[in-house]
């Protein structure tokens, strides 16, 4: 994928897989789960990509906040080297993370007013003011298809000039839905074990309409 000159995002879970696949990694998330832990923070402060905490579960994005500002920091902590041995690593801190909005236990938070709040607290700690919306999880109720209609109030957004989303993300796959993990022989070719996704047929229809709508917006913006 990446001599095709792909981006590649993932969702880093442990210190340790960085060390092998950081170098092909563009984009990397810390999940909802996971952004309160020290240990996510501190191997995000020694990432070179930029790197999105998502709010947590219970929808407070403060703890994504308090996250990047932890990250942003050198810190020490027990990891790898480049020859796999056990060894401290000293990190000088990311400067490029930011928050990405995927709902919580009172609901989805991605409509303009929730927007507006959350790039304010970014502005008060000095973070930068932008944000990324998760279409998927809690701001689709976990129904794939609702990632729809999330899409394209982010859209309306952009298109009515809201500057404080920088993208969004979608739970795709070529087959929509998903299936129960079994033997390989049952599996169908392309279709999630996990959480339940759009089909590509529908991504590409959602990327191509983001496509026409930005279009306009990018012209404008070009000096």
């Amino acid at each position: 994928i990446t001599r095709l000159g792909l981006p590649i995002a993932t969702e880093f879970l442990d210190p340790i897989v960085p060390q092998y696949i950081g170098d092909l990694v563009t984009w990397a998330a810390i999940g909802a789960r996971t952004t309160e832990s020290q240990t996510h923070r501190e191997m995000t402060s020694g990432l070179s990509m930029p790197v999105g905490f998502k709010n947590g579960t219970d929808g407070r994005v403060q703890t994504a906040v308090d996250a990047m500002v932890s990250a942003r920091h050198p810190h020490s902590f027990l990891g790898i080297d480049q020859a796999g041995m056990t060894s401290v690593v000293k990190t000088t801190g990311n400067p490029d993370c930011h928050l990405v909005l995927r709902g919580g236990i009172q609901g989805p938070n991605y409509e303009a007013r929730q927007v507006a709040e959350a790039v304010a607290l970014l502005t008060r700690h000095d973070l930068p003011p932008r944000v990324m919306v998760d279409c998927s999880h809690a701001n689709s109720n976990k129904d794939p298809h609702r990632q729809i209609e999330v899409w394209k109030a982010i859209l309306a957004q952009r298109a009515e000039g809201a500057p404080g989303i920088l993208g969004a993300m979608l739970e795709s796959f070529l087959a929509s839905g998903n299936q129960p993990f079994a033997p390989a022989a049952d599996l169908r070719y392309g279709q999630s074990i996990t959480d339940a996704c759009l089909g590509w047929d529908e991504t590409e229809t959602l990327l191509r309409e983001a496509s026409v709508r930005q279009k306009p917006a990018m012209l404008e913006s070009k000096p």
